[in-house]
């Protein structure tokens, strides 16, 4: 069910303070300014989305920040991805500025200072992502903060309209479903963002980074494809097979095992969603780019301690 919270029926005096308690403290970890005081209007919903969480904030003009000693009081390890949608919202973070426009959007990162500025109406949406699941595909995401992705690129628009989207529906969808697409909404972000760098000028302190970026997303477009291979990746990137097992070294993989590792994630992830329980094991497998389900069954057993049947079973029992 969504949590919802809105300062309409509020007396005028206490709507900023109520904004302050229960939106800035409680949902984000945040300290919210405005100079409206008694006029001030705000409303904001949140629902849950798998790992992430999606939610819909319509304010008027304010100034947030979220502080280092926020940050010290605070376990939360998120990248927000804001869309905007009605106004204008700057954001500072990782010494760069930029304002999302309305079908426009860029990250912020809860575990480092930033500030949020709005000098009128606005609504947005919010999507809450462990910083895990984008690491995962992207690696490092300092590089990625304040920067507006925007229209006129069509990856970006596709993940802004598929992002936006969900979001809308996120209170009507079962949990199974909601944790899927979520993950493939991340999906979709991160190749976005992996474009955008592979596209950019970068310093050569984070080229680096950003070649490691396009490289997951490379992979992760391509799992499905049994021929997936370390010589046609290094080739799509224009760098040296061996240049490619050097990024992932940064992470203590190569290229056959990271990508081992994202197939049997994929498998393990629908063997345990009962949307596809009527799918053959042997399906799943062939699907993620396996071709040889015996190897599959070696490899599942090794990493996740029982065979793909097992684990279909334990799961669907619950």
């Amino acid at each position: 069910m969504p949590i919802q919270f809105t300062t309409d029926g509020s007396p005028g005096y206490r709507r900023l303070a109520l904004w302050q308690d229960i939106v800035c403290d409680v949902f984000v970890g945040l300290d919210c300014k405005s100079d409206l005081g008694s006029a001030f209007h705000g409303s904001v919903t949140q629902v849950a989305l798998g790992k992430a969480v999606c939610s819909e904030v319509c304010s008027d003009r304010q100034h947030v920040f979220r502080t280092p000693s926020r940050i010290a009081r605070s376990d939360q390890d998120y990248v927000l991805v804001a869309l905007g949608h009605r106004g204008d919202g700057g954001v500072v973070q990782d010494g760069r500025e930029t304002v999302i426009h309305p079908g426009e959007f860029a990250l912020y990162d809860t575990t480092r200072p930033y500030e949020l500025k709005f000098k009128d109406t606005f609504s947005q949406t919010i999507f809450k992502v462990p910083r895990e699941m984008l690491q995962r595909r992207l690696g490092r995401t300092e590089t990625l903060t304040a920067i507006t992705f925007g229209a006129d690129v069509p990856l970006e628009r596709l993940a802004y309209d598929f992002i936006f989207r969900l979001c809308q529906s996120a209170d009507r969808l079962a949990p199974n479903s909601a944790a899927a697409l979520s993950e493939q909404a991340v999906d979709l972000l991160a190749m976005a963002l992996s474009e955008r760098l592979g596209g950019t000028s970068l310093p050569s302190s984070t080229h680096r980074s950003a070649l490691l970026y396009r490289l997951k997303a490379h992979i992760r477009t391509r799992l499905a494809d049994p021929d997936l291979s370390l010589t046609e990746t290094a080739a799509a990137l224009g760098i040296s097979s061996r240049y490619v097992n050097d990024l992932l070294a940064d992470e203590d993989t190569s290229f056959q095992r990271h990508v081992l590792a994202e197939r049997l994630a994929q498998c393990k992830r629908d063997l345990a969603s009962p949307v596809l329980a009527q799918r053959h094991i042997s399906e799943i497998a062939f699907a993620w780019g396996f071709n040889d389900l015996s190897h599959f069954g070696r490899v599942f057993r090794e990493h996740f301690g029982m065979s793909p049947r097992d684990y279909r079973q334990s799961q669907l029992r619950h």
